[in-house]
């Protein structure tokens, strides 16, 4: 399987000549989810959902398809019926050839006085890539490529390390980090690489791997 990062929360996976790419939002590139044919979003949150983006993609592709949480899909998908799945916590289903079992239920706290909202993170091809949204969710089975949320408003780094720890990935390559900058990467780098307990990585936007 490919992974290739885009900016921000965004990831696109190749495999058998599909491509699967999940929470391309505003924070990402304009063409994020350019060539999709099937797209997962985690939550509503303009940063993991764009409706500009969705739509460019789905008019682009008339075979491309989108599973999401309701919030999301009440969003869009009268302006493709059929096309635009609603997934909840424990649902399995198969996306552009990619198994995938969500897990997951509700954001990270930003403050106690802002309301919670939903999210699910996507567990693709039993456990070789774990996409959490903005969420420590710590899926059932074993986690072969963690995309850890780095970076945001409802996280520091102590949660973060701990997070690693508990997912015991063999690898967690570093996502959520629009806010993070070049300054700040070091510290990153170093405190969770060295106290997470797994190998932890960063691609640049549009740079790849295997998985």
């Amino acid at each position: 399987m490919k992974l290739t990062k885009k900016s921000h929360a965004c990831i696109r996976l190749e495999k058998d000549g599909r491509t699967l790419i999940l929470d391309p939002g505003g924070f990402s590139e304009e063409d994020a989810a350019a060539g999709a044919d099937a797209i997962l979003v985690t939550h509503e949150h303009p940063d993991h959902f764009s409706e500009e983006r969705l739509r460019s993609a789905m008019d682009a592709n008339p075979a491309a398809e989108i599973w999401t949480l309701k919030s999301v899909a009440d969003k869009i998908s009268t302006a493709f019926p059929g096309r635009v799945h609603t997934v909840g916590h424990g649902d399995t289903f198969t996306a552009a050839g990619f198994d995938v079992q969500v897990h997951g239920e509700l954001h990270a706290v930003i403050h106690p006085d802002i309301p919670r909202i939903t999210n699910v993170g996507y567990l693709v091809d039993g456990g070789r890539v774990f996409h959490p949204g903005d969420a420590l969710t710590v899926p059932d089975h074993a986690v072969e490529t963690l995309m850890l949320p780095v970076m945001a408003p409802w996280s520091k780094i102590s949660e973060v390390i701990d997070y690693v720890r508990e997912v015991e990935p063999q690898r967690a390559y570093d996502i959520h980090d629009a806010l993070l900058t070049d300054l700040a990467r070091p510290i990153y780098d170093n405190q969770i690489g060295a106290l997470g307990g797994s190998d932890h990585r960063r691609l640049t936007p549009g740079e790849s791997a295997e998985v």
